[in-house]
């Protein structure tokens, strides 16, 4: 998941970010100020957008990456990108290219 933008409300953002990393204080200023930085490793999708949500309830703004081939995937009913996977995997196992129930 990326943290795109730190939004206006800073302390509310690294509070959320220590939320959804576990990263001390100093950390998670740190992380922010670096913003656009990506803020959880590849990870489960689910995870990813969870992360997202906690971020942009603080007020940033945040985008959530396909693991598999690094595209933006949009939250929302079908298929998450509909623009072909550019990844090494088959793209029915691209997470950005297949619908999913949790999001």
């Amino acid at each position: 998941m990326l943290l795109a933008e730190a939004g206006d409300r800073k302390v509310e953002v690294v509070r959320a970010i220590r939320t959804v990393t576990g990263l001390s204080l100093w950390n998670s200023k740190l992380l922010l100020d670096r913003a656009p930085v990506a803020v959880t490793e590849p990870n489960w999708l689910e995870v990813a957008d969870e992360a997202a949500r906690a971020l942009e309830d603080a007020g940033a703004r945040a985008t959530v990456l396909c693991d598999w081939c690094d595209r933006t995937i949009t939250r929302g009913a079908g298929p998450l990108n509909p623009a072909p996977c550019q990844g090494p995997w088959p793209a029915e196992t691209c997470r950005a290219s297949c619908p999913s129930a949790a999001l």
